[in-house]
């Protein structure tokens, strides 16, 4: 079977540029700026175990436009909740003998990881699991309780409930290494469409935003599909002087700093590419938002001492939003103050005041507060 990466080289002739055509030519043709969408990174995952039913509902609780699932698939080709196809971190599953022989080792964008691979277990198995928390500076309390959600439970409960203001609950899913799945003969667009299209939701009108951190999956969507697509960009580090660090050392993830798809088709081009105007008119045929880390924004320096300072915004938003693609950067999480100071609403308001049209917040409850107290 051909590979949705393969399907889109063999299709891309045909793919017009049906994103950029909405764009008025290219130009600044931006609304005002509207209060930015919260969209619940992992669902309320400061207070529950990331991607359980209940770390969403908190999150849709406490005033979250958009739950976020990161997608990947069972060995019955079956679409959960989890961070990545290995799930050591996230769940009981090393505590169960009856798993102990499925423990393996797979290559996952350049990195040997040895644990537990969702892969390698049916849906009825991931049900026998228990979510736990991955961080171990917050609360461990509600470990053990929680089961793994699947796309469609996720789907349900969205439907089921209504924003705090009223509106519908939003899902923003992240299809999780896609090349890896196919390479295993899974093909997690297509199966993620499927689900869209049962829950009436495949279309541009649709609570929905599908993200990804490599490009062919989202040509490919583009191309069968009037879904909103989100570019997500990264970087493996921030050097000292503030700029962003590309390279990679041998052995560890290359998709920190490039798409994967474009590594393994020798595209040399790193994520640097889609910070260009080039790249975003690029990332513009395709998709309707970029999805950066947020030192591609507003980054910092950090001396000898260890003092971080500050730096001023990039022309990242304005550049995007000339064509007309939204940003939505991650992640905003208390734990980390290094735009903040521990003062979390003035670093909300800081990247508002830069003109992101949303954000991926682990603390659900502080970000909607910090739109509620931003004056535009």
């Amino acid at each position: 079977m051909l590979t949705p990466v393969i399907i889109f080289t063999i299709m891309m002739s045909l793919s017009s540029c049906e994103k950029l055509d909405d764009f008025s030519g290219g130009g600044n043709s931006q609304t005002p700026q509207e209060k930015p969408i919260v969209i619940a990174h992992r669902g309320a995952q400061s207070i529950f175990p990331e991607h359980t039913l209940e770390a969403y509902e908190k999150a849709i609780e406490l005033g979250a436009d958009f739950i976020e699932p990161d997608l990947v698939m069972t060995k019955d080709s079956v679409l959960i909740a989890r961070h990545e196809p290995f799930i050591s971190g996230t769940t009981n599953v090393a505590d169960l003998p009856e798993f102990a022989d499925l423990k393996t080792t797979k290559n996952l964008d350049g990195k040997e990881i040895t644990d537990w691979f969702v892969s390698d277990f049916t849906l009825e198995q991931i049900k026998t699991l228990k979510a736990k928390q991955a961080r171990s500076d917050r609360s461990d309390q509600f470990d053990g309780l929680y089961s793994i959600p699947t796309l469609k439970e996720i789907i349900a409960l969205a439907k089921s409930r209504k924003t705090t203001k009223g509106k519908d609950v939003g899902i923003y899913p992240e299809m999780k290494h896609p090349y890896f799945h196919s390479q295993l003969g899974f093909g997690i667009e297509d199966a993620l469409l499927e689900e869209l299209s049962v829950a009436g939701w495949n279309s541009k009108n649709a609570p929905v935003f599908v993200q990804c951190f490599e490009v062919a999956p989202l040509q490919y969507l583009n191309s069968i599909s009037d879904v909103k697509l989100v570019q997500l960009i990264s970087t493996y580090n921030v050097n000292a002087n503030g700029s962003l660090d590309y390279n990679v050392p041998d052995g560890d993830f290359i998709s920190y700093a490039s798409p994967y798809d474009f590594y393994v088709n020798g595209d040399s081009r790193t994520y640097e590419f889609f910070t260009t105007e080039e790249g975003m008119r690029y990332t513009a045929n395709y998709a309707d938002g970029i999805g950066p880390w947020k030192p591609f924004i507003i980054s910092f320096t950090k001396d000898d001492a260890g003092t971080i300072t500050v730096l001023p915004e990039t022309n990242f938003v304005e550049l995007a939003h000339k064509y007309n693609l939204k940003v939505h950067p991650y992640t905003f999480r208390n734990e980390d103050v290094k735009w903040s100071s521990g003062n979390h609403e003035k670093e909300y308001h800081l990247f508002f005041d830069a003109g992101v049209d949303g954000i991926f917040s682990d603390y659900t409850e502080e970000a909607v507060n910090a739109v509620a107290t931003w004056k535009k």
